[in-house]
């Protein structure tokens, strides 16, 4: 069953975040995710075994919750068998006829470029039939990029107006703030995409900096957040879980979109 994503107004979708090997830990974690109050689940592709990449094990994984599904699948196949772009592609949409809800396009697929932007006519003319086709579907998308480095506000605004010209549904940028003054500059990015975007966005960072961000950006417009059910190797330790998003997300009775004086 395809579940979508935003079904809560000025909320943010707090989304757990997961890989494995096996339909079974999929499962297993999205189970636990769903328990934690999870909003949303997404599952990194790249670690799952050769065995069970295809429709009908996805589907064991998308209807064992109730929840909606996001798949990505970058250029990091620990299985080493998916090593270009186009390959990979072939799964996601594998994900998209399963019932996923949300499907990630790289920033620059099919021409890998600074900061996961491609500014190639004929790599935006594939984006965009990609696209389309997972529309047909009847899948979300969301447009992403990982610069993890610090940008300036008019930098991060000016790359996602980009991918909102690619006919996506979510556009999604990671930066970095390490220091108090990228710290500050990302907060003033994340309020200047609530401003100026027409469409549902995602910004994160990592650095010093990044666990804050994503708490604060639950409160700033951030559309999509991402947090992890357990602490592991593969994902990082540096997501913050399901639970504690939940609690922030609840204990501040505060949202940019709603607030009055």
């Amino acid at each position: 069953m395809r579940r979508l994503f935003f079904q809560k107004p000025n909320a943010t979708v707090i989304t757990a975040i997961m890989t494995g090997q096996t339909p079974e830990s999929l499962i297993g974690q999205s189970r636990g995710a769903e328990f934690d109050g999870a909003d949303a689940i997404a599952v990194d592709l790249c670690d799952l075994r050769p065995e069970f990449r295809n429709r009908e094990s996805l589907e064991r994984v998308i209807n064992a919750v109730n929840l909606p599904f996001m798949f990505y699948f970058y250029r990091n196949d620990r299985h080493k068998i998916a090593n270009d772009d186009e390959s990979r592609q072939g799964l996601l949409l594998a994900a998209a006829e399963a019932g996923g809800g949300m499907i990630d396009v790289m920033g620059d697929l099919y021409d890998p470029s600074p900061n996961e932007i491609t500014r190639n006519p004929e790599a935006i003319a594939k984006q965009k039939q990609l696209i389309a086709k997972i529309h047909e579907i009847g899948a979300q998308v969301v447009m992403s990029s990982h610069p993890n480095k610090a940008m300036s506000a008019e930098a991060i605004l000016e790359q996602l107006r980009a991918f909102e010209q690619r006919g996506v549904d979510v556009v999604k940028i990671v930066t970095t703030a390490d220091t108090d003054e990228e710290f500050t500059e990302t907060v003033r990015a994340t309020m200047l995409l609530h401003r100026e975007l027409k469409t549902p966005f995602i910004h994160l960072c990592n650095g010093r900096f990044g666990r804050l961000h994503r708490y604060l950006g639950l409160k700033l417009g951030v559309s999509i957040t991402f947090a992890v059910h357990n602490f592991e190797a593969d994902i990082g330790f540096t997501q913050p879980s399901v639970r504690s998003m939940k609690s922030v997300a609840e204990i501040i009775p505060w949202h940019i979109g709603t607030f009055c004086n």
